[in-house]
């Protein structure tokens, strides 16, 4: 196996037609779910679909938190062995909802805090979490990046992440300020579609050096791959020297998740290799 394919991951959520669109039923703050997606017969668990991504060389896994069908530690602890069994990494825990900008912020640090353990117990690498979902005001900004860097010191056995993504990052000045304000203990998860062409070519090349993990998505549509995008920005992050792992998204129309992550993969690695 080469090193770039060693590098090669998955998020969960490309894969949420394959697990039926199931929404856990505690994962929103304060219980309930975090979203509504129509449900989809046929679709497997997250513990039936481990092997499948273990037949398709996928070493290491990104797992939405709302794609875990429980809290309870013994299911956690399967979870992980399952995984350590399969020889598959859980690379990140995705914690999609919360908001650190909330009116009611301790209710949703103490959230934050007990994704934060469960993240512990699967022995994710890294938890993401978002900056905020306020507007981009300075101060906001720099008290969410300490609100990071505070969650980061509570649980050093998992490196804090943020992302480019949602209201408070909009731009490469807005997220800058967050990692300034958190300081060494929070890195980036950077995703190259989050922001809008044909601003986003440049804001990228702002933040890409800080990247030590990527969402790799290629936009779809019914004709198929938008590759020219794909492909400039993959560049930007080669010409970094990124070397961390590349992640692929895939949420477009067709169905056909497994097919359309293999063709972002090609991409991925004609532009890499």
């Amino acid at each position: 196996m080469t090193e770039l394919a060693e590098r090669r991951a998955v998020s969960t959520w490309s894969l949420h037609r394959a697990l039926g669109n199931e929404i856990s039923p505690d994962s929103a703050v304060g219980g309930g779910p975090c979203m509504q997606l129509p449900p989809i017969d046929g679709g497997k668990s997250l513990l039936d679909l481990l092997p499948d991504l273990a037949t398709r060389n996928y070493r290491q896994l990104q797992i939405c938190h709302f794609n875990l069908a429980s809290r309870e530690r013994s299911y956690l602890e399967t979870v992980r062995a399952r995984m350590s069994e399969l020889g598959i990494e859980l690379e990140m825990l995705l914690i999609d909802a919360g908001d650190l900008m909330a009116d009611d912020l301790d209710a949703n640090l103490a959230w934050y805090h007990g994704w934060l353990d469960d993240a512990e117990i699967l022995g994710a690498q890294r938890a993401r979490i978002c900056a905020g979902r306020s507007a981009p005001e300075h101060e906001r900004l720099v008290a969410s990046g300490k609100h990071l860097a505070a969650l980061a010191a509570a649980h050093p056995n998992v490196r804090v992440v943020t992302e480019n993504w949602l209201e408070a990052t909009p731009d490469a000045a807005s997220l800058l300020t967050v990692l300034e304000a958190a300081g060494e203990s929070v890195g980036l998860l950077i995703d190259v579609a989050n922001w809008s062409a044909p601003q986003k070519y440049e804001q990228l090349k702002l933040i890409a050096d800080r990247a030590e993990s990527c969402h790799a998505k290629c936009m779809f549509d019914v004709n198929g791959p938008n590759e020219t995008d794909f492909r400039r920005t993959l560049g930007i992050l080669k010409l970094v020297d990124y070397d961390g792992p590349i992640s692929l998204i895939y949420d477009g129309p067709d169905n056909d998740e497994w097919t359309n992550l293999d063709q972002e993969w090609e991409i991925v690695r004609s532009v890499f290799d």
